[in-house]
């Protein structure tokens, strides 16, 4: 097995696709086993049997829409009529802006790309430092994973649901329980935003109703759609894919036949290009669900549970090491590979540790989300080096004391279980 997992590794660094070499460990496990390989095949016809696998792509529509109309110009204005008054307060609208926009698309690279372009020249005509600037929008690529209807926590729940524990977790829960850690780190940096800004009077414009009513007016249909879909979330009127459904009926009525600003020409090369994202995370997710089928036959979580439990006698050990583990492979693996491949090993021995699953889907998607931004390869890193055309390391050196605040908020999630919790109590 040691001969055949080189074999996998080289494969990898050769470009191999993952889900080719997910698929052949997955078929290999249960060759050896004795069990016919084809049962990869109902493994993948398991996953499009359930329901809340519908979510994925709608959502993602959704958001791949929005991101294709003026509805981020009119977000960042609204944000900036109701916070600008604030000094520093444009880049607390980078902020939340961000984040929200994140939520919806799932992906940070887009969110970078499309709201960079409105940012970061208000940011630098606001009269922000560039370093700030480029730190700040970098590290707000991610920020929404823990929002819903993030699609890396519709995944998490997704694959956790498929491992075995005793505990489950729904999506739904997962949702609610992303919503306070998700306040904290908008927070936290939000404050060192506006500390580091204090003195940054350019910035500072005077509150004005008529601008905050005509920011409105503009946005009126934006507006409802985070509070109708996620109020049908956790009220429990919608179902998750219910609730995808319905936002991206709204997001094709308002953009195209109400607004007009993207026309209707425009839908099919939209919608491919944010189904090639959802067709690789499936793909992955279908394969990953057989390979993980073979690890539970295998005994595979069981025996990881018994060598780190002979090595590490607590809880709090435990998820030092599993903080600087995730911390690390966010830095190398993109989030939906790190979640197909490591949630299912890591799941059991957590619980084995008394970490509810809810609480290690949020200290697994921080640790993600800090990895985007995390040297020498963090996504975002290269994606904003790409928009802003800015050097590598000028994008490292920026995104240095956004890293360290994130980090510790990180800190504040793993060893303060109630604030993931609380709401899903």
């Amino acid at each position: 097995m040691i001969a055949f997992g080189v074999i996998f590794v080289l494969l990898a660094l050769l470009g191999t696709p993952l889900f080719a070499i997910i698929a052949a460990g997955a078929m290999l496990s249960f060759h050896l086993a004795g069990i016919d390989p084809t049962v990869l095949a109902i493994e993948v016809f398991r996953l499009a049997e359930m329901p809340v696998l519908l979510a994925i792509p709608l959502f993602t529509f959704a958001g791949y829409l929005v991101s294709e109309s003026g509805a981020p110009g009119r977000l960042v204005r609204l944000s900036q009529a109701l916070l600008g008054w604030m000094p520093g307060g444009l880049a607390v609208v980078s902020l939340a802006s961000c984040a929200f926009f994140t939520a919806f698309t799932g992906a940070s690279g887009v969110t970078i790309i499309a709201l960079g372009a409105v940012l970061y020249p208000a940011l630098t005509e606001a009269g922000y430092d560039d370093k700030f600037n480029l730190g700040l929008i970098t590290t707000s690529g991610s920020l929404g994973l823990l929002f819903a209807p993030s699609l890396p926590l519709i995944l998490y729940g997704i694959v956790a649901q498929q491992s075995g524990t005793e505990e489950m977790v729904s999506i739904d829960a997962l949702f609610r329980a992303g919503i306070l850690p998700g306040i904290l780190m908008l927070v936290l940096l939000s404050m060192w935003s506006l500390w580091v800004n204090r003195h940054n009077r350019s910035s500072f414009k005077s509150f004005s109703w008529a601008k905050v009513k005509a920011a409105v007016r503009e946005s009126f249909w934006e507006i409802p759609l985070p509070i109708v879909v996620l109020g049908g979330i956790y009220s429990g009127f919608f179902a998750v894919s219910e609730a995808a459904a319905v936002t991206a009926l709204y997001v094709i009525i308002v953009e195209i036949f109400i607004l007009r600003e993207v026309q209707l020409k425009e839908l099919p090369a939209i919608m491919r290009k944010s189904m090639l994202l959802v067709g690789g995370v499936l793909i992955i997710l279908g394969v990953s669900m057989a390979s993980t089928t073979a690890m539970i036959d295998a005994g595979v979580p069981s025996r990881l549970f018994e060598f780190v439990r002979a090595h590490i006698d607590s809880r709090l050990t435990f998820l030092i090491l599993l903080n600087c583990f995730l911390l690390g492979l966010g830095a190398i693996l993109d989030i939906f590979s790190a979640l197909v491949l490591i949630v299912p090993l890591i799941l059991p021995v957590a619980a084995g540790y008394g970490v509810h699953p809810a609480h290690l889907g949020i200290i697994f998607l921080a640790n993600m989300q800090i990895g985007y931004i995390t040297p020498p390869i963090g996504m975002n890193l290269f994606i904003a080096s790409y928009r802003f055309e800015k050097p590598v390391l000028t994008l490292y050196r920026s995104t240095l004391p956004f890293f360290f605040i994130l980090a510790f908020s990180v800190v504040i999630i793993t060893y303060w279980p109630w604030l993931s919790l609380w709401l899903i109590q």
